[in-house]
């Protein structure tokens, strides 16, 4: 029908519109505002309306010269009103609502990003219940009233019991039909994010929004991946500490820095809650980069190297530029496990207009 072909369209415009605009809206954290429960609604650009413009008439309107009731009015007459009228487009927005399953794909899709390569999926297992069909037993709770008022009226009208003058349906036992189920295993790989977050004093409130926006879209993208997605939460300065997230988030900046606090504490979540052979484990660092110590950053390197890259999917870093100037540990991770290594991903987010490519970067490796 033309009328679904031109909805078609029309959906086919307001996702191209959604992902042309796509990293104004990541930069700006419109949607993490508006993030619903499942949904978000996200404003796309203007939409001219049907309007009528009215010239400047400066005669008499309707009602107001000279005349009788039944005389034709002039067609050229214009109407008064209070003021003058414009003639300038006014301004109208739409929004569109999206699941968070939709906004991935466009995520997928603006980013080319790879489908996830799973691990562990032959050891977790997700147990569907699919209800298939009838039978004449079963608990009273799966029991199906409409099949066993249709059973029973079949056999009255069949045994010419029926009296359609006096239309009582009296199921029995064997009317009676219930709903059947089964068990359905599906192989599936559960996941966990370890976000850890430098909250030392040189982490301003901006370097914490950048950490948060980018959070939410590593979100977005890994819980389409994954159906059991779990977070976990590190903060540190000189000492690292789990704290949930409306925490993680809120702290307030202070004190100096030991990166090797929230890799110990990073690696004592992953040993005692995740084996790395059921589990899919993702390592997000942010920070400005200014290591307390150039021992400290050795002591990083070890823990990097010889445990926690090994035991996870994919170790990222971000490094967000700090209102007093970034540190070098970008540039250690760089000169130790180098730009190619396929479980390390390092990047460099200097405003929010680089949250995009530093997704690019993270989730470009389909890891």
């Amino acid at each position: 029908m033309k009328m679904e072909t031109d909805l078609s369209r029309f959906h086919k415009i307001v996702r191209g519109k959604i992902k042309q605009s796509l990293r104004k809206f990541i930069a700006s954290g419109d949607l993490v505002g508006r993030q619903g429960k499942k949904t978000i609604h996200i404003p796309l650009p203007r939409i001219d309306l049907p309007r009528f413009a009215f010239g400047d008439n400066q005669k008499n309107g309707v009602g107001q010269g000279p005349g009788s009731p039944g005389d034709a009015m002039d067609p050229n007459q214009g109407q008064s009103g209070q003021g003058e009228a414009g003639d300038q487009a006014g301004s109208h927005s739409l929004e569109v609502e999206l699941t968070l399953e939709e906004l991935a794909t466009l995520l997928s899709e603006e980013l080319a990003l790879p489908n996830i390569e799973n691990k562990g999926k032959k050891n977790v297992e997700n147990v569907e219940i699919r209800y298939k069909g009838l039978v004449k037993r079963g608990p009273e709770a799966l029991h199906h009233f409409r099949k066993t008022y249709r059973e029973a009226l079949k056999r009255m009208i069949a045994s010419q019991e029926y009296d359609s003058d006096d239309p009582i349906i009296v199921p029995i036992k064997e009317d009676k039909r219930y709903r059947s189920f089964k068990e359905i295993h599906h192989p599936s790989a559960n996941a966990v994010i370890i976000y850890m977050m430098d909250v030392s004093g040189s982490m301003g409130d901006e370097q914490k929004e950048i950490v948060r926006l980018t959070s939410f879209w590593l979100d977005t993208w890994l819980s389409n991946q994954y159906k059991g997605l779990e977070k976990r939460y590190i903060i540190h300065d000189a000492a690292a500490k789990e704290v949930t997230a409306e925490v993680f988030y809120r702290t307030k900046e202070s004190g100096g820095t030991l990166i090797s606090s929230a890799y110990r504490l990073a690696l004592e979540i992953m040993e005692e809650a995740y084996p790395s052979s059921e589990w899919n484990i993702y390592l997000f660092h942010f920070s400005d980069g200014d290591n307390w110590s150039g021992n400290d950053t050795i002591e990083c390197m070890r823990l990097l190297e010889e445990k926690m890259i090994p035991l996870s999917n994919l170790f990222c870093y971000g490094q967000v530029e700090s209102r007093y100037g970034s540190g070098q540990f970008l540039r250690d991770l760089k000169k130790q496990f180098g730009e190619d290594n396929e479980r390390i991903t390092l990047t460099q987010i200097r405003d929010r207009n680089a949250i995009m490519d530093a997704l690019k970067v993270f989730l470009g490796k389909g890891k």
